[in-house]
């Protein structure tokens, strides 16, 4: 009995990681600029509603590179909550929108410089 009690309390600890560790884990929800002649993708966390972009870029001799965009003012972590990106239908729209799915709050996010930037939230 001894050992069947161990093993049990071993297989809970066990389950209790991997819960913890999946809790942990980060979602991101991806969605392309709405501008037809910009080839750039926003993330955002879904939970933090952190936001972030990349893009690619033509570097003669190379296949090209990937040039990433962090989270500068307003795009930064958030309150908890159900974030996601929606874009616009405007051809000529370079940025996207956040919501926060649960309160409706919405930003709109785009790049400005070296970083990825968002409005306040309203609704």
């Amino acid at each position: 009995m001894k050992l069947a009690g161990r093993r049990a309390a071993s297989f809970a600890a066990l389950l209790l990681a991997v819960a913890a560790s999946a809790a942990r884990a980060e979602d991101y929800v991806f969605r392309p600029s709405p501008q037809t002649d910009l080839n750039r993708m926003f993330r955002v966390e879904t939970t933090t509603g952190e936001v972030g972009a990349c893009q690619y870029a033509v570097k003669d001799g190379t296949v090209g590179v990937t040039l990433c965009f962090s989270a500068g003012e307003g795009a930064g972590p958030q309150e908890p909550g159900s974030y996601d990106l929606i874009a616009s239908s405007h051809q000529q729209e370079g940025g996207v929108y956040r919501v926060e799915r649960r309160t409706g709050r919405m930003s709109a996010c785009y790049v400005l410089g070296e970083q990825v930037v968002c409005t306040p939230q309203a609704r």
